[in-house]
Order: structure tokens, then C-alpha cells, then sequence
């Protein structure tokens, strides 16, 4: 098990090793009794929506799309 914060600032690349930029943010879903990610706010603006400069930033990687984690970085599907 992987808590919320040890995801943050990791970097984000594709399986065909494009570099998407770092987490910033985190995406969920929350229920009375749980709490589920549901996707990833990464790359430059994902830091600007962070900071509170601009309102949900692109890209938003959906986390079915998250391959692996592997070290500091995760590895998520091409597009």
C-alpha cells in the first residue's frame, strides 16, 4: 500500500518513455468510509493549478491509466 503523499512530485512518464512532468496533485473520490484516486494533475500547469493560478489544469491522467510505479517514477499508458 502506497499512501497519497509519497505519489506527489514523482515523475510521470509513458510506456514509450515521454517524460510528462511531475505530480502535483491528486485526484479522488470520497465515500463515508473510503477514499479513492481517481487520476493526476502533472507537468507545468498541474503546478500552476497547484499554486492556485489557474482552475483544473490539463493534463489529468486517469489513474486506471497508471502501468506501474516503479522507484521515483510511475509509468502510465501512451496516448
Amino acid at each position: 500500500m502506497r499512501t497519497m503523499s509519497s505519489i506527489l512530485h514523482r515523475k510521470v512518464v509513458t510506456q514509450s518513455g515521454a517524460s510528462l512532468g511531475r505530480v502535483y496533485d491528486l485526484r479522488g473520490v470520497a465515500s463515508p468510509r473510503t477514499l479513492s484516486v481517481t487520476g493526476m494533475v502533472v507537468g507545468r500547469r498541474g503546478l500552476l493549478e497547484h499554486l492556485g493560478i489557474v482552475r483544473r489544469a490539463r493534463p489529468h491522467i486517469p489513474w486506471e491509466d497508471v502501468v506501474r510505479i516503479e522507484g521515483k517514477r510511475i509509468v502510465v499508458r501512451d496516448r
